[in-house]
């Protein structure tokens, strides 16, 4: 299998906003086990100078999936989602999610690479708030298995 080159570069829509609750960073926390106290308590994540709970730094992944489906289900591009694994994950930040934040994501395609039979599709997704405000940038990185 092979995808397009033409398509390393493209950029999707926005995202509609996504607004950030203090429930679902307790959610997200209690669900992947992080116990740190500003996850989950108010006035401990403003001790530490945050306007409100902050989110565990992997909590991002929730909204940027929206935004990579728009890659996912692109008919044009063709990915064959029942060949595909999850290659790679990385965030960097320009500062952290709060609960109050409301967010937007537009995902582009980064990078197509081919390698023994596989290909595989980088994503960056640039989230930023409603006025614009860079908030973190998340890479994503999917192997689409060859035929076997």
């Amino acid at each position: 299998m092979s995808l397009d080159q033409s398509f390393v570069g493209r950029t999707y829509p926005p995202t509609a906003p996504y607004q950030v609750g203090r429930e679902k960073i307790r959610e997200f926390a209690r669900a992947i086990g992080a116990t740190d106290a500003a996850y989950h308590d108010p006035e401990a994540a403003r001790a530490l100078g945050h306007p409100d709970v902050v989110a565990p730094p992997t909590f991002p992944i929730v909204l940027t999936m929206a935004a990579n489906q728009q890659m996912i289900e692109d008919p044009d591009l063709a990915i064959d989602y029942t060949r595909v694994v999850h290659g790679d994950q990385r965030f960097a930040y320009t500062r952290p999610v709060v609960a109050g934040d409301e967010l937007v994501c537009v995902n582009a395609i980064e990078e197509i690479t081919g390698r023994a039979g596989h290909v595989f599709v980088t994503s960056r997704t640039e989230v930023t708030t409603t006025a614009g405000e860079p908030v973190v940038t998340a890479w994503m990185k999917l192997v689409v298995r060859g035929e076997a």
